[in-house]
């Protein structure tokens, strides 16, 4: 299952107005990292290893919506850091759900209690809950025991009270086939959110663990293993489907970072939020200045391992779009 269908047709008709346009490049989705800090330091987080005045630093929500109006995105994530930190979080995602954006809060779950009240269920907004497997696995990947528990009582919570619950999900070198099962099948059918993302771990250059990431050969291994048996069209995936067939080795596709660009307190991210070669004054600037086709495996050293969905599911959508035939599976999965 990919995403609802009203969002699938939303980011259609974005597609084709860009296309109209003549614009070759164009973001779908903005990663928006209001502030850095975290009430959490996982193993294979570079976000966090910022100095402590930068750690200190939150967006203005006029800064924030000015940057969501500026590059057009349709969908926005919110991460960090731990986005529920930042003291006026309610007012930036009602501020965006106003203008009719799809809203992914991305949390570890452990301020919802707190804060669930700022918010209200929106077809427009979705909490995006980072479970990185089963109580144990979950727990040591965060380097904190109990979180686990935790995250899960406040996606029951979400859910009781109306929301959409997604839940982000990132695999590592000591997983296998089974432990991927495991979680996918919890978070499916026993939690019930509804949708889930996965994705292969990007070794990020500051992260602490940098013995744990995935390289290419052993994440299409581990997703073709798990998906085996009806497994990945049982699965309520956030995922189109050619993205998931990149995962598996079935198909292979160049890096088009600049369709999900990354705004922080530093300004527009080159060439995405998982990199930093240094930052735009502007999102045209972002766009008319970076050299793209520099990046991505093949060209960059440093991307020789990702198969990150920020690179990689963009391309899956717009291959998506230009096929018939791969339209016509995407609103079958939809």
């Amino acid at each position: 299952m990919g995403m609802p269908l009203r969002q699938s047709l939303r980011i259609g008709a974005h597609i084709l107005r860009n296309r109209i346009r003549g614009r070759d490049r164009f973001p779908l989705l903005l990663e928006l990292e209001p502030l850095f800090a975290c009430n959490l330091a996982c193993a294979g987080c570079g976000k966090i290893q910022h100095p402590a005045d930068v750690l200190k630093r939150r967006m203005p929500v006029e800064e924030a919506v000015a940057a969501v109006r500026e590059c057009g995105a349709p969908m926005v994530s919110i991460a960090g850091g731990e986005p529920l930190m930042h003291p006026q979080i309610g007012e930036l995602v009602e501020e965006l759900v106003r203008m009719r954006r799809y809203v992914f809060l991305c949390t570890n779950a452990l301020l919802i209690p707190k804060k669930i009240d700022l918010f209200r269920p929106s077809p427009y907004f979705a909490w995006a809950v980072h479970i990185d497997g089963l109580r144990d696995r979950h727990d040591a990947s965060v380097c904190k025991d109990g979180v686990f528990d935790q995250a899960v009582a406040a996606v029951r919570e979400c859910r009781r009270r109306g929301f959409r619950v997604t839940t982000n999900t990132t695999f590592f070198n000591t997983d296998t086939p089974r432990t991927v099962i495991e979680v996918l099948d919890y978070l499916n059918d026993e939690l019930g959110v509804d949708q889930m993302m996965i994705s292969p771990g990007y070794a990020y250059e500051k992260a602490p663990d940098q013995d744990h990431f995935l390289g290419v050969r052993e994440t299409r291994e581990l997703f073709r293993k798990a998906f085996a048996g009806g497994n990945r069209k049982r699965w309520r995936l956030n995922h189109s489907p050619l993205f998931l067939d990149f995962l598996e080795g079935k198909v292979d596709f160049p890096c088009t970072a600049w369709a999900i660009p990354s705004y922080s307190l530093f300004g527009w991210q080159r060439p995405c939020y998982l990199m930093a070669d240094g930052y735009a004054r502007t999102y045209r600037e972002l766009l008319e200045d970076t050299d793209w086709d520099s990046y991505g495996r093949g060209r960059d050293p440093r991307c020789a391992n990702c198969m990150a969905h920020c690179g990689y599911e963009p391309t899956a959508v717009f291959t998506t779009l230009s096929s018939v035939k791969q339209s016509l599976r995407a609103l079958r999965s939809a």
